[in-house]
């Protein structure tokens, strides 16, 4: 098949995609469709909110389609109008076998991370939760298990000691895009060869990427230092780890978005808190402390450790639980 020929259909939702969407039409791709979510109602005034890849689209006048229900009859149809040799998804939901399996070169998906590590929802956020050193992007044929098909090609990337999930999302979302062009080259030159996810298991532990919720967000300040430390920037700036702080009268839910880790034995019961009043706010942890460097109470706007420290009485009166 002549790649000017290859029609694709992309499906996606956030901006992470719309970096993709960019790259193939900028590639020359012929993108005959846009799948994207339905508006919904956002921020305090409920207003109607475009996803980011529909705005991107509308831009660029691209076909538009948004179905609530990817089984709905009427959709369906619209999508086999679109005639499509080959779907493209980046961050969208999970896909119906009628949708995946329509074109006739398939259905590729790119995943923010070397496959089989890390299928899920939040890849990024878990291999810095779990201290990982290298991450990556995969893209792989979709079939009907989530994250679990053939794999076309991955790139591998080092993490920062330092780096957030923010950081490190906006880095594979270029490499990414990147990838899905080749990928899509390759396939319309014909000379893809998928790998077996099955292949690549060597008896390696396989760490799972599920979804996060606030629930599971607080900071156990019991765990060690370097723990405590990756937990803080894997959830960096989305859905952010939180604590509380807590004196005798009162009570502040608090969110950290960066920090650093010092790496110190102490006696201190864990999640004391330590001030100069100033500029220096740390946590004691299992081996050490966390220094807090950028944070937020419930309802207000994030402030950097020096406003904070100026604006919040009495903080050594506090620990943190």
């Amino acid at each position: 098949m002549q790649d000017k020929n290859l029609k694709i259909v992309f499906m996606g939702t956030p901006g992470f995609a719309v970096e993709s969407l960019k790259a193939l039409l900028d590639a020359g791709k012929n993108i005959v469709g846009v799948i994207t979510a339905p508006d919904k109602p956002s921020g305090r005034g409920k207003k109607m909110q475009s996803s980011p890849v529909k705005q991107f689209a509308e831009r660029y006048h691209l076909r538009l389609l948004q179905p609530y229900n990817l089984k709905d009859p009427g959709f369906l149809s619209e999508l086999k109008a679109l005639k499509p040799d080959l779907n493209v998804v980046v961050a969208f939901r999970m896909l119906p076998e009628v949708v995946w399996s329509l074109p006739e070169s398939g259905t590729i998906n790119l995943h923010a991370s070397l496959l089989p590590q890390y299928r899920g929802a939040a890849p990024i956020n878990w291999a810095i939760i779990n201290g990982e050193k290298q991450t990556g992007v995969t893209t792989f044929f979709i079939n009907h298990q989530i994250d679990t098909g053939s794999i076309l090609f991955q790139e591998k990337v080092d993490i920062g000691s330092s780096e957030t999930a923010g950081e490190l999302h906006d880095r594979l979302m270029t490499i990414g895009a990147n990838l899905v062009v080749k990928t899509v080259n390759s396939i319309a030159e014909g000379s893809i060869q998928p790998v077996p996810q099955d292949s690549l298991l060597t008896g390696e532990k396989i760490r799972q990427a599920p979804k996060i919720f606030k629930e599971n967000c607080r900071i156990n300040w019991s765990d060690s230092v370097d723990n405590i430390y990756n937990f803080i920037r894997g959830l960096s700036p989305y859905p952010a780890g939180w604590t509380e702080f807590v004196s005798a009268e009162n009570k502040y839910q608090i969110k950290i978005f960066k920090a650093e880790k010092v790496v110190l034995r102490h006696s201190v019961a864990f999640g004391s808190i330590e001030t100069d009043g100033k500029k220096i706010l740390r946590i004691a942890s299992a081996g050490g402390y966390i220094d807090v460097l950028n944070l937020q109470l419930a309802g207000k706007r994030q402030l950097g450790i020096i406003e904070f420290l100026r604006g919040f009485a009495e903080t050594e009166k506090y620990r943190a639980i």
